[in-house]
């Protein structure tokens, strides 16, 4: 396998011959890595010098602190940049520069998308975000009156939307399971949902990872006990590409769709949705295509007219996590997870994460709240009056904030929101 020096050194000489990419891109990336040259990916989870060098490649305002980026991430500087140079050039003739310059240019984000998911060109499609990704599964496939389809309650509420949608028009019936939080083991999660099956399941719908506490879910063993019982398995990925390491085939997935302005901090608008290829026929893209596009995964990028710009900056994402590793990342999420949550946990017993801290079941988000402060008021708190976003997770089952550092999050950054949380607990909050 190519070495990250190797890989950086082609993208640097590439970016003389092709115009997406630029020669100076990644020059952070190529300096950084001799600083952890030789380390694993453990050991540099916490090298300040190499990540220090990545947080470079952001233009953020660190007059606030941003620890939602679960919710959309920022672009890294150089891959706003060049969006922005392509969306100029469509502006100056859009019928030629966009459809006829950059709009073929998509075939080559399918393939680096591709690759990095690990399945052929012919069973990727470039959306706008996850919703419109999981949507097309949802909408996409046949069903009949009093076919029943399996969600959980932490599923997306988009999603449970457009099935109870689906239940009101066409009278399909939707079943809603719950699991714990957290949840015991991988195969409590499974028999949730096989308990819940019966000769009418069609489909299950699972997050790969859930957008409230940060759970990974056992992807693997709920599709394979699905497929056994002839039942289809949509995977909601949003929360999960780029974020931590794995591969279709580790997911043994026939559908996945997922957002790329989360964790591959691709420009805002970017998705994706993977149709394993003998399933393409039989699911319906949401826009009308043709007979002659029945097997063509194309036939879901069918959606009017749209900027080329945003998604073929896509590759240039995907170079920028490439540089940096999968497995590097991900260490250095859990790294800033564990250092703020495991500081509050040895604080004092009314800090609760709700999200297990091991590298299987969790990275980057977690879930905390404070006994006897409700959450709303505190994440208001530590926004209005100290500039630090959280999210407020309000669920019937239970609450807290969703705490999402990235990669261009500092230590001081999280260290504060750690102390913060720890001055609201012993002198309470004032909104």
């Amino acid at each position: 396998m190519t070495d990250r020096r190797s890989f950086m050194s082609s993208m640097v000489r590439a970016g003389v011959a092709l115009p997406t990419l630029r020669a100076s891109a990644f020059a952070t990336l190529f300096r950084a890595e001799d600083l952890v040259r030789g380390k694993s990916a453990t050991e540099a989870a916490d090298d300040e010098s190499y990540w220090s060098q990545i947080q470079m490649a952001f233009d953020d305002d660190r007059t606030i602190v941003n620890l939602n980026n679960g919710g959309v991430s920022p672009a890294p500087t150089h891959v706003l940049d060049i969006m922005m140079r392509d969306l100029r050039f469509s502006n100056q003739m859009p019928v030629d520069h966009m459809w006829q310059v950059l709009e073929p240019r998509v075939e080559q984000v399918r393939r680096d998308l591709a690759r990095m998911f690990g399945c052929d060109p012919e069973e990727m499609a470039i959306t706008r975000n996850a919703s419109e990704a999981n949507e097309t599964m949802i909408l996409g496939l046949d069903l009949k009156r009093g076919d029943e389809v399996i969600v959980t309650n932490q599923n997306y509420p988009r999603m449970i939307t457009t099935w109870e949608q689906r239940a009101r028009r066409e009278g399909i019936v939707v079943k809603t399971i719950s699991f714990k939080v957290p949840p015991p083991s991988d195969d409590y999660i499974v028999e949730q949902f096989r308990a819940a099956i019966t000769p009418r399941t069609r489909v299950i719908e699972v997050t790969h990872i859930t957008n409230l506490t940060g759970q990974i879910l056992p992807v693997r063993k709920i599709t394979q006990m699905a497929r056994e019982k002839g039942i289809e398995t949509f995977v909601d990925g949003a929360h999960a590409f780029a974020h931590f390491p794995f591969t279709r085939d580790e997911l043994d997935a026939d559908y996945y769709g997922t957002s790329l302005h989360k964790w591959l901090h691709a420009p805002i608008g970017t998705g994706f949705l993977y149709v394993r290829r003998n399933k393409i026929k039989s699911l319906w893209p949401m826009m009308g295509a043709g007979p002659s596009q029945d097997d063509n995964i194309r036939k879901y990028e069918e959606i009017g007219t749209h900027p080329a710009a945003n998604h073929n900056a896509i590759s240039l994402a995907v170079a920028f996590n490439r540089g940096i590793g999968m497995e590097r990342k991900a260490a250095r999420l859990r790294f800033l997870r564990d250092r703020w949550a495991k500081r509050l946990l040895a604080e004092n017993a009314r800090f609760n994460v709700l999200t297990p801290l091991d590298d299987r079941q969790s990275c980057a988000i977690a879930l905390v709240n404070i006994e006897g402060i409700e959450t709303p008021k505190l994440q208001q708190w530590l926004w209005q009056k100290h500039k630090v976003m959280t999210v407020a997770i309000v669920h019937p089952e239970f609450h807290g904030l969703r705490v999402t550092p990235s990669v261009y999050t500092t230590l001081d950054e999280v260290d504060l929101f750690a102390e913060l949380m720890i001055k609201a607990s012993r002198q309470g909050i004032t909104v």
